[in-house]
């Protein structure tokens, strides 16, 4: 049971201006760049910073609408907003409230990992944050994890990285790159949306794990007027709907190749790193995640799991993560 006292918990959002244009590491700028934020938790507590996959958000914690991660952060879980204060983006490039495409737009530039360090170096000094706690980053946003690490390590004390290298696995660039080219071509139709869907059940396909596409889509198919349905393609496609419902396709496209433009120099991190490996991941290997703890210059540990959740372990493992993040951050 719980020891820590009762405390009045403090939500705080908003959008920051940033004052000047945004100098982009691929060439180009943005100009008046807004970022959106949002913290949650006891006032003058430490802060950690949550990043996540390119459909997560700036709303990590259950409060006035559902937390991408709220099985994981919040009063009396894993990252208790009793001890810390939780603070999360939307990010540069996406389809949330911060800068990011207009459906039908061609035109935005790409954006790197690098950049949204920019965003979030600005933000830090607007909220007058002198240093993270942490930084706990998963997919995508562990890849920006690593990139402040390595950028501006003085602005954190530590990093958990979960499903998530120094570079971007050529396998997965091809399947991103499928992705991509059909919202293109379907956006070029004015199609976007059905595109999106379509691109969406692909990325399902790659986020799993065999063994759970085994157990729970081996069943038999059904006849139907057009031919065959199967059961993992109710499954896909249902994913693919939701999410195309709420996304821009544009967005899709600037952070999924944001994801593979993604490098590193491992060696030019210093702060402890902890590393969060699923064996089972198809996006993000093994060996790939064994290879930047090799590079790291600071202390490091990797630890492996096994989830048949693949990639999407980190939405899925919260006994398991729950007690990494309680080492990490002791």
């Amino acid at each position: 049971m719980s020891t820590l006292p009762t405390m009045k918990l403090n939500s705080l959002q908003g959008e920051y201006l940033l004052p000047d244009a945004l100098l982009l590491h691929f060439g180009g700028s943005l100009n008046e760049v807004k970022v959106a934020w949002r913290i949650d938790g006891i006032a003058n507590a430490p802060v950690v910073l949550v990043l996540g996959g390119i459909s997560a958000g700036r709303h990590v914690v259950e409060s006035d609408r559902p937390g991408w991660w709220k099985e994981m952060m919040g009063s009396g879980r894993a990252l208790d907003t009793r001890q810390y204060r939780v603070l999360g983006i939307d990010f540069l490039g996406g389809s949330g409230s911060t800068t990011g495409p207009f459906a039908g737009q061609t035109d935005f530039p790409s954006i790197s990992a690098y950049d949204q360090v920019e965003v979030i170096r600005q933000l830090l000094a607007h909220l007058q944050i002198d240093q993270l706690y942490a930084v706990i980053g998963a997919s995508y946003g562990g890849m920006v994890a690593l990139a402040l690490g390595e950028r501006l390590p003085q602005l954190t004390q530590r990093l958990i990285v979960i499903s998530a290298a120094h570079r971007t696995h050529p396998m997965a660039t091809a399947w991103r790159s499928v992705q991509r080219n059909i919202v293109r071509y379907a956006a070029a139709r004015g199609e976007g949306a059905e595109g999106l869907r379509i691109a969406r059940a692909l990325a399902m396909a790659t986020y799993r794990s065999p063994t759970e596409f085994d157990q729970r889509f081996s069943g038999e198919p059904e006849r139907t007027a057009n031919g065959f349905s199967f059961p993992v393609e109710h499954y896909l496609f249902a994913r693919g709907d939701a999410y195309a419902a709420t996304y821009v396709p544009e967005s899709f496209v600037c952070l999924s190749e944001s994801i593979d433009l993604h490098r590193v120099n491992p060696a030019g991190i210093v702060v402890p790193v902890t590393l969060v490996a699923i064996r089972e991941d198809q996006l993000v290997p093994l060996s790939d995640m064994q290879a930047l703890q090799k590079q790291l210059t600071g202390p490091s540990e990797l630890i492996e799991l096994s989830s048949i959740y693949g990639h999407d372990a980190f939405l899925k493992e919260t006994d398991a993560l729950s007690s990494i993040f309680a080492k990490a951050l002791a």
